[in-house]
């Protein structure tokens, strides 16, 4: 493969289904972000009756959400080691989010949301295009 080649590969446009599970991947990242810092809060203004398992919670959270936050940043760059931890991410959140579901309370629409964000993340990061773009080889094919 020729420079130019190559150098044309790597100023294509970025697909779509990649911004996608980026954007998807932050979402969640996100949430976890603010579940814990709502916790922080939630435990520093006295309002959690256990203040260690609170803190604990939300530096949990936390540490978490940066995980996927790193792995949406690195699909938003194309790096190929992103796809793990986002798979994964979104994997995890398919329990979470069935265990929302169950909830009889507002906790509802917001599994609902989950769920659906988790499924569309793992669809996005398993099709040919998105594995392409990130450069990971299917099974089988050959290598330049």
């Amino acid at each position: 493969m020729s420079s130019t080649e190559l150098s044309s590969t790597e100023q294509s446009p970025r697909p779509a289904r990649l911004t996608a599970a980026a954007a998807v991947t932050a979402t969640e990242a996100l949430g976890l972000l603010a579940g814990g810092v709502a916790m922080l809060v939630s435990s520093l203004t006295g309002e959690s009756g256990d203040l260690t398992g609170a803190l604990t919670g939300a530096v949990t959270l936390v540490v978490l959400g940066l995980i996927p936050l790193a792995a949406a940043r690195g699909l938003w760059q194309r790096r190929a080691w992103s796809r793990g931890p986002a798979v994964i991410t979104h994997i995890l959140a398919l329990p979470v989010a069935w265990q929302m579901l169950q909830a009889n309370s507002v906790m509802i629409p917001a599994g609902i949301v989950l769920a659906v964000l988790a499924v569309a993340g793992l669809v996005l990061l398993v099709n040919p295009a998105t594995t392409e773009a990130l450069g990971i080889r299917r099974p089988g094919q050959d290598t330049p």
